[in-house]
């Protein structure tokens, strides 16, 4: 991991197009603004794990890939 000491108004660039600025800093928070192509998923990564356990208790529990892709049902 790569750590920094940035003020605001600061960048960093990723890459050659992604570019995330230090917008303001304020008691224990900071607030960034992040520059990237739409083609780039931005996600905060509390809500993939929040995404992940609601689709997994959506399904039951686990999938068995390989009947579902042979045509299978799932509990056969």
């Amino acid at each position: 991991m790569l750590v920094l000491t940035r003020k605001q108004g600061e960048t960093l660039c990723i890459g050659d197009d992604i570019e995330i600025e230090i917008i303001s800093l304020k008691n224990d928070q900071v607030k960034i603004g992040i520059r990237a192509p739409k083609s780039v998923d931005i996600v905060r990564k509390e809500l993939l794990a929040d995404t992940a356990a609601a689709n997994a208790e959506a399904v039951g529990g686990t999938v068995d890939v390989r009947k579902l892709l042979s045509g299978g049902k799932q509990g056969e």
